[in-house]
């Protein structure tokens, strides 16, 4: 098992967006130091919480400051963007990363982003968008036939080539045929990951649900790549989880509820998800009472938070309820106190991953 990072990011509103951009980017310089695998970067326009609109320009930002480890949108929003255009920005990063670079792809959640772009968050269009969208991407980068490219959200035109001045559709990725693409999974029995097994895609699996969630996201894995003939390898499969480790469970439990983990899930996730009547998706068992939904219950249940042996047996024990999986994402939060996340997420790495080497 490898060991990667996702941040959203998580910022109150009101943050200065200059300085959480320098705090973000701070905290992959100091995970690439560290030898972290990977990390990934969110989007979206109008939740102020999570206030990076264009991953892609943070990534290349990360790009010119890192040296080893591998940057990911998570993920592009196909809704948000006309496919034309990601096609030319995700190449370009690609051959930006040399390789370095893994493509998140999504249909995005936020009610306010999709809105932004006349999509109604309670319909499915924005997700058959999205599957188009992709489609034409791979489409054009593979053999861009002039022509007029139309549906109901874009139109554009590939123009006939004129060699003698050198007008033609150029840009195709670094990665041939494309980088690495990835989805990820939230709900019980994920459509996007039965997706993913079908086309060999990268399967990530979201913080915010209990193993009896994750578990279903492999089985959607699994019948996706049987309907495709294909063999799901489990090293590919990324669970993210909330962790924070300290020298005693008993310092990480205080220290985590005390707080910016709990203050974010309190301030938002469980202001937010409600609204959504998604708040289901976090219970171990979904006929408990919604107000026994609360940081200490995410603490003691669905997070890792613990000494190093209490982690890396949490993380054994999730490890064996899933049948196994390839990459730990922890999660992204504000470093305040810096000194004390910093020796978090070196303990993760350096204490509580090697307990697990042979798993795998």
């Amino acid at each position: 098992m490898e060991v990667g990072y996702f941040t959203m990011p998580l910022h109150p509103p009101g943050s200065n967006l200059t300085k959480t951009l320098e705090d973000d980017l701070e905290q992959i310089v100091a995970l690439d130091g560290l030898g972290y695998k990977e990390a990934w970067i969110g989007e979206h326009f109008t939740a102020q919480w999570e206030n990076i609109p264009a991953p892609d320009l943070f990534i290349a930002q990360a790009l010119g400051v890192t040296q080893n480890i591998n940057l990911g949108t998570g993920v592009t929003c196909m809704p948000n963007h006309n496919p034309f255009m990601v096609a030319h920005r995700i190449a370009q990063l690609d051959h930006m990363a040399k390789g370095r670079f893994t493509w998140g792809v999504g249909s995005g959640g936020f009610s306010g982003d999709l809105e932004v772009f006349g999509f109604d968050p309670k319909g499915k269009e924005h997700r058959a968008m999205t599957r188009d969208a992709i489609d034409l991407i791979l489409q054009i980068w593979d053999d861009p036939k002039p022509g007029l490219y139309e549906h109901r959200h874009w139109r554009f035109t590939i123009p006939e080539p004129i060699d003698e001045i050198g007008l033609r559709f150029h840009v195709r990725p670094y990665t041939l045929p494309h980088p690495p693409i990835a989805v990820a999974g939230v709900s019980e029995h994920s459509d996007t990951l039965l997706m993913a097994g079908e086309r060999g895609w990268l399967p990530l699996s979201i913080n915010l649900v209990p193993g009896r969630v994750v578990k279903t996201h492999w089985q959607s894995v699994e019948e996706g790549a049987a309907r495709a003939g294909r063999t799901p390898d489990r090293s590919q499969w990324r669970v993210a989880r909330e962790v924070y480790i300290s020298d005693t469970t008993a310092n990480a439990r205080q220290e985590a509820l005390e707080g910016v983990m709990s203050r974010d899930f309190e301030r938002y996730f469980l202001r937010s998800l409600p609204m959504m009547r998604m708040l289901d998706i976090m219970k171990v068992d979904v006929n408990m009472p919604d107000s026994d939904v609360t940081p200490e219950y995410l603490v003691d249940n669905v997070f890792i938070v613990g000494s190093p042996d209490d982690a890396a047996e949490k993380l054994r024990g999730l490890y064996e309820e899933l049948g196994g999986f390839g990459v730990l994402l922890a999660m992204g939060h504000e470093w305040e106190p810096r000194d004390r996340w910093l020796r978090s997420m070196t303990l993760l790495k350096e204490e509580v991953m090697p307990k697990l080497a042979e798993l795998g």
